[in-house]
């Protein structure tokens, strides 16, 4: 697997004493919303008793110092300086802003991967209808990847913008975003990262990367609040876009019809704020950084092989990753059970506690419709899972499938 390393270190019976739902469900749906951990409740719920309490100017006033560490902390997990930051309210809506920025003409082309999740793809087919320019989708090797050589025989001058998903919502594939980066780079092209499922699952380095603009939220592996994303925006690239929209923060009035943009990623942001979600945020990106990325992405990596050859093991599944030595994959887990419906099976199985999640078409519009998946299952570990929690859903998954659990 990617970056294997040791997680002796990690104490993970403390991790899920400090998770208050660790004790109540399995919860594998980590790639919808993982379980938040204490200290990001406390700090939320803090919060809003100040606001019930002041009123919801005076506590953030009150919490300006505090306001500002997500972005530090953002910036010391991905690799940047804090004004390279932008707090949204979701990674579709860090995303958007980003696209829509850029300003696209008649005769541009977009090259995107396959895996594209719906609200992206929905974006790329709306503004190449607006503007003129063409959507291409990016050629993927034998495991779905892209392939960052197809990816060079295809580029020209009339590429403005690569785009790439680095872990999508349905598989555990993981795109080889640092090569894809390193060819886009060769031809000028604006490159923009989602990494929404990445972030908080695998070590992230914008740096390394490459990219121009890299868009997260905060409720998936990163175990923030829902309501929560980032947005990572390169100086260098802040010249060759243009916002869509602004608002205070996001631009500063000059008087009259003068105004000047804000400098760094804040001319992306609106004022208005969710101030008890933004320090949850904070909180969860320090809670991350505290465990070490690389030593919780070692310990997912080693429960998604085992729930790989769990699953395997239960008749009538099917993987959606090709699971060989070559291709390295993460803790999402896709699959079909032969004979029964999805949202059926995720029906029983919450009924016995445990939590996985049935990903639609949409999920990755271009991907699933090619290989005519309508729906598919999704279990979803993180670093607090433990090897028998899976055990136990693989168990109680069989006996569903083979008629002696209920249904």
């Amino acid at each position: 697997m990617i970056g294997a390393q040791t997680d002796t270190e990690l104490d993970v019976d403390l991790l899920r004493r400090e998770t208050p739902g660790a004790e109540l469900v399995t919860h594998l749906n980590n790639a919808g919303a993982a379980l938040m951990p204490a200290p990001v409740v406390d700090a939320m719920t803090e919060q809003l008793r100040l606001e019930a309490t002041m009123g919801g100017y005076e506590a953030a006033e009150r919490n300006e110092a505090a306001l500002r560490e997500p972005y530090r902390a953002i910036a010391r997990l991905i690799g940047c300086r804090p004004d390279d930051v932008a707090i949204t309210e979701s990674a579709t809506q860090a995303w958007s802003r980003a696209f829509y920025a850029i300003p696209f003409r008649p005769g541009d082309r977009i090259l995107a991967s396959a895996e594209e999740y719906g609200s992206n793809y929905l974006s790329l087919l709306r503004v190449a209808e607006r503007s003129g320019a063409t959507v291409e989708i990016l050629p993927q090797d034998e495991f779905g990847r892209v392939s960052a050589e197809a990816l060079r025989a295809t580029l020209d001058e009339r590429v403005r913008a690569v785009v790439v998903t680095h872990v999508p919502s349905h598989t555990g594939i993981v795109n080889p975003i640092a090569e894809i980066g390193a060819v886009a780079r060769e031809f000028g092209a604006l490159y923009l990262v989602d990494a929404c499922q990445s972030a908080g699952h695998l070590p992230i380095d914008v740096a390394e990367i490459g990219c121009d603009f890299l868009s997260a939220c905060g409720r998936k592996y990163l175990r923030g609040p829902r309501g929560t994303g980032f947005l990572y925006a390169k100086p260098s690239a802040l010249d060759r876009v243009d916002p869509a929209m602004v608002g205070l923060d996001g631009a500063r009035w000059l008087g009259g019809t003068r105004y000047e943009l804000a400098s760094g990623a804040q001319r992306f942001e609106t004022w208005e704020v969710n101030a008890a979600a933004k320090l949850g945020l904070g909180v969860a990106v320090n809670y991350a950084l505290a465990l070490d990325p690389a030593r919780t992405w070692a310990r997912t990596a080693r429960l998604a092989d085992h729930l790989r050859l769990a699953l395997a093991a239960v008749p009538g599944v099917q993987l959606l990753d090709r699971v060989d030595e070559r291709n390295d994959l993460c803790g999402i887990v896709g699959f079909l059970v032969h004979g029964h419906t999805s949202e059926r099976l995720r029906a029983a199985l919450s009924a016995l506690r445990i939590n996985v999640w049935v990903c639609l078409a949409n999920a990755a519009c271009v991907a699933m419709e090619s290989r005519q998946l309508g729906q598919a299952l999704r279990a979803s570990v993180h670093y607090y899972n433990t090897v028998e929690e899976i055990d136990q859903f693989c168990g109680r998954l069989r006996d569903i499938v083979v008629g002696t659990g209920e249904a």
